[in-house]
């Protein structure tokens, strides 16, 4: 009877595309790089920084974009389970999903600790060092990675 209630279902709400590009990645991104309610900033932002990556790399940015959110997207992640009196941190799969979600978390994460430049030069700059695989963002994706890694002998308490 209980079986089904594991994990709780959320509607999710629907997307809609971004204007400029048609697409709901970038529209996401838009939300997840948002501050206050200010959308037509985070656009803003977002659509420059996209034009100084075509500029600079003379590829459609769109492309650009998902190929660094794909580097940065994380394959495995630990999550704390007790048993027993005891915390174990536990590797679990990453579904498709949560690690987009994560690696968008992360890129804005690793835009806004940086000084100096406006938003939009700092954007522009973590999304071409993901491509190269360098970067804050990639760095924070290793770290959860290993952290997976090391503890791969609580994998079986994953259920």
């Amino acid at each position: 009877m209980f079986e089904e209630e594991k994990g709780k279902k959320y509607k999710t709400h629907p997307v809609s595309p971004d204007p400029k590009f048609d697409s709901v990645l970038v529209s996401k991104f838009i939300n997840h790089l948002m501050k206050g309610g200010k959308k037509s900033v985070a656009r803003k932002i977002v659509y420059n920084s996209f034009e100084r990556i075509k500029k600079e790399t003379k590829k459609d940015p769109l492309e650009v974009f998902k190929e660094a959110l794909d580097k940065i997207t994380p394959e495995m992640e630990v999550r704390s389970k007790r048993v027993g009196g005891a915390t174990y941190q536990v590797p679990y799969k990453v579904d498709q999903k949560r690690g987009t979600s994560l690696a968008m978390r992360w890129m804005v994460e690793a835009t806004r600790s940086k000084k100096g430049a406006s938003t939009e030069e700092k954007l522009t700059k973590e999304i071409l060092e993901a491509l190269k695989g360098q970067g804050d963002a990639i760095k924070k994706k290793d770290n959860v990675e290993r952290m997976a890694q090391a503890n791969k002998a609580f994998a079986f308490l994953a259920k």
